[in-house]
């Protein structure tokens, strides 16, 4: 494959990561649909209302868990994918640190209780400025080179 060659082998490990990443956040959007269908929050609502749906703490934090992830993405994906490209392991497992901790940060949130969010989910975010500082080290060595 043309370019690849002048990635490090072990690239593969961040492109695993990335593709773990997306698969969280199909799931975590088929979870926001199972709970539409629970608590009764119709399209195009994005949060319930609670004086007009008993549940709506429930579904608006299920919604909110996965809308969080979602304004996070972006700067993952970034963080991950240039920095990957000097630190390609280091990348890897701080990639792997924030999906299984994006995991934990939605699950707590659909407890319906937010602070249960950042029992375990709190680690993302020491994840994803490791994940920076890898991008910045990168950007450093570009120039260096």
């Amino acid at each position: 494959m043309a370019g690849v060659e002048m990635l490090p082998r072990e690239y593969g490990y961040v492109v695993l990561i990335l593709a773990l990443a997306g698969i969280l956040n199909f799931w975590m959007s088929s979870q926001v649909s199972k709970a539409r269908k629970k608590y009764n929050v119709q399209y195009p609502t994005m949060y319930a209302l609670e004086s007009e749906n008993k549940d709506a703490k429930f579904f608006n934090c299920i919604q909110r868990g996965h809308q969080n992830s979602l304004e996070y993405l972006p700067m993952f994906f970034i963080f991950m994918t240039v920095g990957g490209i000097k630190h390609p392991i280091i990348a890897a497992v701080l990639g792997c640190v924030y999906v299984v901790a994006r995991f934990f940060y939605f699950k707590g949130y659909s407890t319906g209780e937010p602070k249960n969010r950042l029992t375990f989910g709190a680690y993302n975010f020491m994840a994803l400025i490791g994940l920076i500082l890898c991008t910045i080290s990168c950007g450093v060595g570009f120039l260096r080179a």
